[in-house]
């Protein structure tokens, strides 16, 4: 048995999205920019899932833009918004994935935005009356603000965050990337401006996501060099990915409640044997309670101990798939941001349980008993 707990950083492709996007790598190879027929029935596939992304999230097809992954829709978003509307002030958490906070600070460092950071209290809650201080202080503001943190998994409430951003006339942007597919969205019943997802966060393939605008936000392309994707993003179309991302999407959304759960499920035996099995174990942020974090994550803080630095490579020697880090940069491995701004002690080691539909109860039974096993015998 090979237990992979890494979801968070990428799911197994389903099997039915493999199978949907087969004929793109093969018989229907024509370029979709090509007037002829292959070129024309190519072109009618990316389309098609055009319309079912938007379909799911509520949006119009035009609002939606295919990108290569989640890093370039937030960069687009981000770089458009304060470069082509001339938004003089931005505003982030330092808790956002690098993908939002590294383009925030490359405009910041160049002097073309003023950056603030929201406070957010030990367990990683933000502070919404900040923000709404930051707005009603501060010039006509870009604000991103993730759905679901992907290492500690809060959830933030992004429709309280829009209706304070437009009371403002604020643009706001959400990295929904690890929660597109696992919880619904509508952006019709948001205030956002942008939203993002990436496919192989919800068992589509790699190297494909996308980026809805709201229609009326015009802001410069990224990527030059074409008229792709109605003059946004250039370059010749991901096919068989943008098919894939778009059946992936589907299949989660009509599968959702059943798959919450059953990975809930799994979450909560995570937990129950964790505390069972390891004396001292925590859980950072608001990662175990259930109303308040993804479903699809656990970040666990471990005790001090002489194997914290090898923890995850003895995992994996012991065929269990985990992420994690601490507070601090080892000879291991880099520091957690996150962990560090949480104010975490950088001598407790994280592991970032992340589960999917795929994996079993047995699997979770495994895992524990492997870390339980590689653990407990440095404590005593």
């Amino acid at each position: 048995m090979y237990a992979y707990f890494d979801n968070a950083a990428t799911t197994p492709l389903d099997p039915t999205v493999l199978e949907a996007m087969l004929p793109y790598l093969g018989q229907h190879y024509g370029n979709p920019s090509s007037l002829h027929g292959p070129g024309r029935q190519v072109r009618s596939a990316i389309e098609q899932a055009r319309k079912m992304v938007a379909q799911l999230i509520n949006a119009a097809p035009s609002e939606i833009t295919f990108t290569s992954g989640g890093t370039e829709a937030d960069n687009y978003a981000i770089f458009g918004s304060v470069c082509t509307l001339g938004l003089r002030h931005a505003i982030t958490s330092p808790l956002e994935h690098h993908a939002v906070l590294h383009p925030l600070q490359a405009l910041a460092k160049k002097g073309e935005t003023e950056l603030s950071y929201l406070r957010h209290d030990e367990l990683g809650r933000l502070d919404l009356e900040h923000l709404e201080e930051l707005l009603a202080t501060k010039p006509r503001s870009f604000v991103s603000l993730m759905h679901g943190n992907n290492e500690i998994g809060n959830l933030n409430d992004i429709k309280a965050i829009g209706e304070i951003c437009a009371r403002h006339d604020a643009i706001f942007h959400t990295d929904t990337v690890q929660t597109m597919g696992h919880y619904s969205h509508d952006v019709q019943q948001l205030q956002n401006h942008f939203l993002v997802g990436s496919a192989h966060k919800f068992h589509g393939p790699k190297g494909v996501g996308f980026l809805y605008r709201r229609g009326g936000v015009e802001v410069a392309p990224l990527i030059h060099g074409g008229s792709q994707e109605r003059n946004v993003r250039s370059g010749t179309e991901n096919v068989y990915g943008i098919v894939g991302l778009a059946t992936a999407l589907e299949i989660a959304c009509r599968d959702m409640a059943a798959h919450r759960q059953h990975v809930q499920g799994l979450k909560n035996r995570f937990i129950e044997q964790l505390q069972a099995g390891i004396d001292g174990v925590q859980f950072n942020g608001l990662s175990a309670e259930a109303d308040q974090s993804l479903y699809t994550v656990l970040s666990v803080s471990l005790p001090p101990s002489a194997i914290s630095e090898m923890l995850l490579f003895s995992l994996d020697i012991s065929k269990v798939a985990a992420s994690g880090g601490s507070a601090c940069t080892s000879g291991a491995q880099l520091g957690s941001h996150v962990l560090e701004a949480l104010g975490a002690d950088p001598n407790r080691p994280t592991v970032r349980l992340s589960m999917s539909k795929m994996n079993t109860e047995a699997e979770v039974d495994y895992a524990v008993a492997q870390l339980v096993k590689l653990y407990q015998p440095v404590l005593k």
